[in-house]
């Protein structure tokens, strides 16, 4: 062995070793927000990725430096989920069992934040009509998307104009088209109609926030209904024709058993965001409304959703442990429900 290549491997076994400490050492001087490396806890930690990669790009063998240079260009990818995703997700697990206020913690309480959210009726409203919403959504705006997707896939004049009109709702942000459907309900609507607001009434309110997610929301599931419808066979279709099926045999007969992975791939979109409702929720009512008797007790959020109920009880009330411990079950919840249906719709999917 060449002293070139001792001293590639002795360099390159360094750079890893050196990386690694850097990067563990910003990491641990972050979390513990002190220290005389505070400010340079950034720094550290740039510098040791640099030279981990360094190091990984430079290991001196032929037979995994194809599979090294694959791990060096996702890494950026891996760490940034890492960092949003992985890491914030263990983190507040473990918050949720201390009494964090989200500067510092006093100690660890248990399961005491769990038992405490099954005791509070709001946030148990919160649960059931976030389970409302999200059953009303999946169907209404697969079903206005479906519909839209059809009319945008026949035989008419100015299809561009039709498919970016119903798309461009999906493209004003949620606390902008809040505030604009706000003013809608208030002061246009009952300016016709010579009625109170819808968002006056609880009940009202609650449909209104449908029908802003359905206007906002279809237009993006009905692009992937358009992709899905063409990419049927014509061939399968003018045969259908030929034999005599009318447009509503063809519709159950070919169009929606040949499309069920896209109903499929909707269904979930659907499921995850209506379950994840904030900025709409948050723009058009804020969470208020009255419910006389729920579980004997009156409450004030009567169209505040789960995301909401959480974002006020950890940024409003700065119970920030206690919103960890909602959030872990919002977690487990929106994992469990989507993998059901995600199960159930690909047994559709085998039967069709």
């Amino acid at each position: 062995m060449s002293t070139f290549s001792i001293g590639r491997k002795v360099f390159s076994f360094a750079s890893l070793i050196i990386g690694i400490v850097l990067t563990i050492w910003g990491l641990g001087v972050a979390i513990a927000k002190g220290g005389p490396l505070y400010a340079n806890r950034g720094a550290l930690m740039v510098i040791g990725v640099l030279l981990f990669i360094l190091g990984l790009y430079l290991f001196p063998t032929l037979t995994h430096h194809r599979a090294i240079v694959n791990i060096i260009f996702l890494f950026p990818l891996l760490f940034a989920f890492a960092v949003t995703v992985i890491i914030p997700l263990v983190l507040g697990i473990g918050y949720s069992f201390t009494d964090w206020n989200g500067i510092k913690m006093k100690g660890f309480v248990g399961l005491a934040n769990y038992a405490r959210m099954f005791r509070q009726p709001s946030f148990l409203w919160s649960i059931l009509i976030t389970f409302l919403f999200v059953l009303f959504n999946m169907i209404l705006v697969n079903l206005v998307a479906f519909l839209l997707a059809l009319l945008c896939t026949s035989k008419i004049k100015g299809l561009g104009f039709f498919r970016a009109s119903y798309f461009l709702p999906n493209l004003i942000g949620g606390i902008v088209l809040g505030y604009i459907w706000q003013f809608i309900f208030s002061n246009v609507v009952t300016k016709f109609t010579g009625t109170y607001s819808m968002l006056s009434d609880t009940k009202t309110a609650f449909i209104a926030i449908i029908i802003v997610y359905i206007w906002q929301y279809a237009g993006y599931i009905m692009l992937i209904y358009i992709t899905g419808l063409n990419t049927i066979p014509g061939d399968v279709l003018e045969a259908s024709s030929i034999d005599g099926a009318n447009p509503m045999q063809t519709l159950f007969n070919i169009k929606i058993p040949m499309i069920a992975p896209t109903i499929t791939i909707c269904t979930f979109l659907t499921l995850t965001s209506a379950f994840k409702q904030f900025d709409v929720n948050l723009a058009l009512t804020n969470g208020t409304g009255s419910v006389p008797s729920f579980l004997g007790n009156y409450l004030t959020n009567g169209t505040e959703m789960l995301a909401l109920n959480i974002y006020s009880t950890a940024v409003i009330n700065n119970e920030y442990a206690f919103g960890e411990a909602k959030a872990v079950l919002f977690f487990i919840i929106l994992a469990t429900v989507s993998i059901i249906q995600v199960r159930i719709s690909n047994k559709k999917e085998v039967e069709l």
